[in-house]
């Protein structure tokens, strides 16, 4: 009984990232929405990072946004649904994922659910933020991008750190069993 507690728990805090990447999303779309005019560009800090808001009909970088109706909604708002909502079925029924799994996973599930409800309730994504890092410049995304680039990251250095954890037990084992042949 205390261990179903202890999951429940684990289970709700989760659920509270995923509301505060989506919630962090929301609230700085709606303010976007209501103080930048569309391709409006405000300087925050030099030419380095600049406000302008578009509406995103597509997916990243606009990817699909020239497709039929029918095919836009089914690739980039019903898939979509379907992937989030295996996303959770993931977290709750595996209970044993490393912490910077489950916390990735929430944030990517944060940051698809900002975008999806976007597109469902104003049939656009809004972005707002433009970055220059002189070498690239990023193209115009949100916070919801941001969230789920996030989660990419801890997902990445979650396999990396296990990669490496898998080779140093490789190498003790192997140690060991040279050490063994050698006793």
């Amino acid at each position: 009984m205390m261990i179903k507690k202890k999951h429940s728990l684990n289970f709700v805090l989760l659920l509270v990232i995923v509301a505060l990447n989506l919630g962090c999303d929301q609230v700085s779309k709606i303010i976007a929405r209501k103080t930048i005019a569309p391709y409006e560009q405000i300087t925050v800090i030099k030419d380095r990072f600049i406000l302008t808001k578009v509406e995103n009909t597509g997916a990243f970088l606009s990817a699909g946004s020239n497709l039929p109706d029918f095919i836009r909604t089914l690739i980039l708002t019903i898939l979509p649904v379907l992937v989030l909502g295996y996303g959770f079925w993931f977290l709750y029924s595996h209970r044993n994922l490393p912490r910077l799994m489950q916390i990735g996973i929430c944030f990517l599930i944060g940051g698809g659910i900002g975008n999806i409800y976007d597109r469902i309730v104003h049939g656009s994504v809004t972005d707002f933020m433009h970055m220059d890092f002189i070498l690239f410049r990023t193209g115009i995304f949100n916070l919801a991008d941001v969230s789920i680039m996030t989660g990419i990251g801890l997902l990445l250095v979650n396999n990396l750190m296990a990669a490496k954890a898998r080779r140093e037990l490789e190498e003790s084992e192997e140690e060991l069993v040279v050490n063994e042949r050698d006793s």
